[in-house]
């Protein structure tokens, strides 16, 4: 969801600059702010103790994130990281949950993304229990084409083998091992170590 940046800045929203590594907002701290990118990546993660990443989700210039604690009063539930230098527009609590009162097409485009959101998390479980390595990977990467602007034909996925796993619940070496059995099957294409589905 892109909610104009002129009325984020109307009503008081402030671009602020991090760095590749930055940690926007750390698990376990109160959620007070609406996020949104305006340049770079950011992924939001949790990790283990010994050290192991699991991707709850990527976000690129023009989508949110970390909106659900906001609008339920809870803590963030993962570690929001910048994949790269990022421009991201910060605004109060208060300040956006006015705005979602006073235009109600922003708020029907949250109710949106919330709901998709939601759904494609379920997908997500479902191809993660009792699935192969081949069958999570095939789900990711057809998840990351449909919401891609060019679903008819090939894609490049922009995510690293290790994004990959961190995002199945794979470790990288069976990514690999599967993403190089799919392209002997020619299921995907890899061209110079990018993926193409």
């Amino acid at each position: 969801m892109l909610i104009d940046l002129d009325i984020l800045f109307t009503w008081g929203g402030v671009a602020k600059k991090y760095r590749k590594n930055d940690i926007i907002f750390y698990e376990d701290t109160c959620a007070n702010f609406y996020y949104q990118i305006i340049e770079g990546r950011v992924k939001l993660m949790n990790c283990n103790d010994k050290g192991k990443e699991y991707i709850q989700g990527m976000f690129e210039a023009g989508n949110c994130f970390g909106e659900p604690p906001l609008l339920v009063g809870c803590k963030y539930p993962c570690t929001a990281v910048c994949l790269s230098d990022c421009v991201i527009l910060k605004l109060s609590k208060d300040k956006f949950l006015s705005i979602l009162s006073e235009y109600s097409h922003i708020q029907q485009s949250l109710l949106q993304l919330l709901a998709y959101r939601i759904y494609n998390k379920s997908l997500h479980n479902k191809h993660i229990i009792n699935q192969t390595p081949e069958h999570r990977i095939i789900s990711f990467l057809e998840s990351y084409k449909s919401q891609s602007e060019n679903n008819t034909s090939s894609v490049m996925i922009p995510y690293t083998r290790q994004e990959i796993a961190d995002l199945t619940g794979l470790r990288v070496e069976t990514v690999i091992r599967t993403l190089s059995l799919l392209n002997k099957k020619q299921r995907v294409q890899i061209k110079n170590h990018k993926i193409y589905w």
